[in-house]
């Protein structure tokens, strides 16, 4: 799942069911599978659900850029943590499209049945990101972190997603790929919390995707970590099953997914090609 082999491989190993298997055989197509012409022209409310890791790059260039190339639609995001969104969509909330922050989540979601695998063009779901973590703090670093390392010393006061979040999954799998041990003192639902509590200062530490370091107003000072020592997740994004606007959110993920000016939009807001 955050190592060099397809993220897929991992992540079918730690959950079980045929579905699984299946989403390996979709979300990542071929070079030659092309954008798939929406058949009709989309109109109307297309609501987005959508890890907080992407608030920035969905709320603002990706929204701006859709709607300009498909005048009469509206965007309408939810975001939040990927196993809040998955859970809200069982339960009935009207969502579109859903974007999770990983695969296992996108998993879930097609465990429950809220989302519909497609083997065939258009596939469904997709990769269309991928993503690393960094340790953000507060502006003035007060407790001068510099390493990895330094976010075991005592007094240190570090935050982390929950476990299950992709941010918390991943800051887990960072700390033990790199053999550092920490307690955290909060852990939070979403990335955008942890942020928050990072830039007010009630946190010394977190750990967080590096894109939310890169786009956080205030900014925040902060550690990358090496390629070597980093992990990564990749996101997929599919249409909902029983989507209220199927034909815009079918013009969405494909836009998402194959347009250069989409993938171009990701990449200026640090996110990389997980293919």
């Amino acid at each position: 799942m955050r190592t060099g082999r397809r993220p897929w491989t991992a992540a079918f190993a730690l959950t079980a069911g045929a579905a699984l298997a299946v989403l390996a055989a979709v979300v990542a197509p071929t070079s030659a599978q092309a954008s798939v012409p929406v058949a009709a022209q989309p109109t109307g409310t297309i609501t987005v659900f959508a890890a907080a890791s992407l608030t920035g790059v969905f709320n603002g260039p990706m929204k701006a850029a859709f709607e300009k190339r498909y005048p009469g639609t509206t965007v309408v995001y939810t975001f939040g943590g990927s196993p809040t969104l998955v859970t809200q969509i069982r339960q009935g909330a009207p969502a579109d499209v859903l974007a999770t922050a990983d695969v296992p989540n996108m998993n879930n979601a097609i465990s429950n049945g809220s989302i519909a695998v497609r083997r065939t063009v258009p596939l469904n779901p997709v990769l269309f990101a991928r993503n690393t973590m960094a340790i953000a703090m507060p502006k003035n670093n007060p407790a001068r972190i510099r390493t990895l390392q330094d976010l075991a010393r005592p007094g240190v006061r570090v935050g982390m997603c929950a476990a299950g979040v992709p941010c918390g999954t991943n800051a887990r799998l960072l700390l033990a790929k790199n053999g550092v041990s920490v307690t955290p003192v909060n852990l939070t639902t979403n990335v955008t919390q942890l942020l928050a509590q990072v830039q007010s200062g009630d946190l010394d530490a977190g750990i967080v995707f590096q894109t939310d370091v890169r786009s956080a107003h205030p900014p925040v000072a902060s550690v990358l970590i090496p390629g070597a020592n980093n992990v990564f997740s990749d996101y997929p994004i599919a249409v909902v099953n029983g989507a209220p606007n199927p034909v815009g959110a079918r013009a969405f993920v494909d836009y998402v997914r194959y347009t250069i000016s989409a993938q171009g939009i990701l990449r200026a807001w640090g996110f990389a090609k997980p293919w």
